[in-house]
């Protein structure tokens, strides 16, 4: 067949997720550029997967008769013939999030899901599922691509590069892609028209030139107006991160600037920077994950019985997830190779000069039909170098605890995280999560 007529295969690994049905409405509004012959939901939850399954499976009726379309438990079913596998998993759902928030809480250390100790304990989590994943298609479709974006990224990067080094896979965030959206209304432009260079590790970076499309520099307009508000903007852009926790995530991005105003800060880097500030605003009792789940969660899975129930989607409460466009841009440029540049999680190979080249960091790459490609970003500044430094050292002692099932590496990556006052707090953390996790770590020695 042409391959410009080609119709692709996908499957969604965290079909019970609140993303997914946004994720299914991108694709649908993309089947201009990226036509589907085939989409399946993948989860090991059944009874879960089970309510967006059903609904969205009226959606595809009525919206895509010709896409098609199967939910399953079954690893053959679901990873047998597939182009791409679109990943967003959460080990331990939202109950175990809760986990990962309010124990370092206990201990006056930053609760996130992403950062800290409570990225740490997701880290150790995410790790089995993505490399049951990554070994799911390796075996049923081993031509096909692997697009991750389940958290925490830098963590689940780092496990690939060692542990599956050889995987057709690429870590992606949509994070930075968010920014660059506020960006782009600060200076009343198109998020399209915005090229922009970037260095970190995932969650953890910082921008170093924006230009619009006649190459124009926009630097100094953002840095200004992000010195005084943050990246809050006027103009409400999404709602996944526009809840009140979000929002001071937002505007805390004007203090980031005055510890280096040559950058423009990621917003995650307030709990390293900050963290003394997150624990005092935070309420140990009613984290993010509550907040979730009293709000996402109730307003999908409601969403969904009320399809079911109507038998209907139509205004049924669905809407597209604009943000997750990306994941149809990074498919399109592997199978078009169209070169597109994108923000990815690579290994460094001498983009960041001054850096470990075998680092997973996040730079901007050329995406083709042989992957992503990192773009030189030069030299970086010894505070933001140092800061990777630590936060990459951390990274690799939760990937070397997890293959070692070693007790003592686990307890070094939480003494070192900037997140954390002492090694005497990181064992009691530590000692907490090993608990809470039993289920689902390895037992450490």
């Amino acid at each position: 067949m042409d391959k410009k007529n080609k119709k692709f295969n996908v499957v969604i690994a965290g079909g019970g997720s609140t993303y997914t049905p946004g994720i299914v409405m991108m694709l649908l509004s993309n089947q201009d550029r990226f036509p589907l012959e085939s989409l399946t939901l993948y989860d090991n939850d059944a009874e879960r997967q089970a309510v967006l399954g059903e609904a969205i499976k009226i959606l595809m009726h009525e919206q895509a008769p010709q896409i098609r379309y199967e939910y399953t438990v079954d690893p053959v079913v679901a990873f047998t013939g597939k182009d791409f596998c679109m990943a967003h998993i959460r080990v331990g759902k939202f109950a175990m999030r809760e986990q990962d928030e309010k124990i370092p809480l206990r201990y006056g250390v930053v609760g996130q899901e992403t950062c800290g100790p409570g990225g740490i304990a997701y880290g150790m989590r995410s790790i089995t599922g993505m490399m049951e994943i990554i070994d799911y298609m390796d075996k049923y479709s081993p031509d096909g691509w692997i697009l991750n974006y389940s958290n925490p990224a830098s963590i689940v990067a780092e496990a690939c590069r060692v542990m599956r080094p050889k995987a057709r896979i690429i870590n992606i965030c949509d994070m930075p892609i968010a920014t660059k959206t506020r960006m782009s209304y600060i200076v009343n432009k198109d998020p399209k028209d915005l090229d922009v260079r970037y260095f970190g590790l995932n969650h953890f970076g910082w921008w170093t030139s924006v230009t619009d499309e006649l190459g124009n520099d926009l630097m100094p307009q953002i840095q200004d107006y992000v010195s005084k508000n943050g990246y809050l903007t006027p103009k409400a852009i999404e709602k996944q991160h526009m809840e009140p926790s979000w929002q001071a995530t937002h505007r805390k991005a004007a203090d980031l600037m005055e510890v280096d105003p040559r950058f423009l800060p990621n917003t995650y880097l307030k709990y390293y920077i900050f963290p003394d500030y997150v624990v005092e605003h935070s309420d140990p009792n009613y984290t993010r994950a509550n907040e979730v789940m009293n709000g996402r969660e109730k307003r999908i899975f409601g969403a969904a019985r009320d399809i079911i129930a109507a038998g209907t989607a139509v205004n049924g409460g669905f809407e597209i997830d604009v943000h997750a466009s990306f994941i149809v841009d990074l498919a399109t440029a592997i199978s078009y190779n169209t070169h597109e540049i994108m923000l990815c999680i690579v290994e460094n190979k001498g983009a960041i000069c001054n850096f470990d080249p075998t680092a997973m960091v996040e730079v901007p790459c050329v995406i083709g039909s042989r992957g992503a490609e990192p773009i030189c970003q030069g030299y970086i500044p010894t505070f933001e170098k140092g800061m990777m430094e630590e936060q990459l050292a951390v990274e690799r002692l939760v990937v070397e605890a997890y293959v070692e099932h070693s007790y003592q590496k686990l307890w070094q990556a939480l003494t070192l995280s900037k997140t954390v006052p002492s090694a005497t707090v990181a064992k009691k953390i530590l000692d907490d999560l090993i608990v809470a996790n039993k289920n689902y770590w390895p037992e450490l020695h």
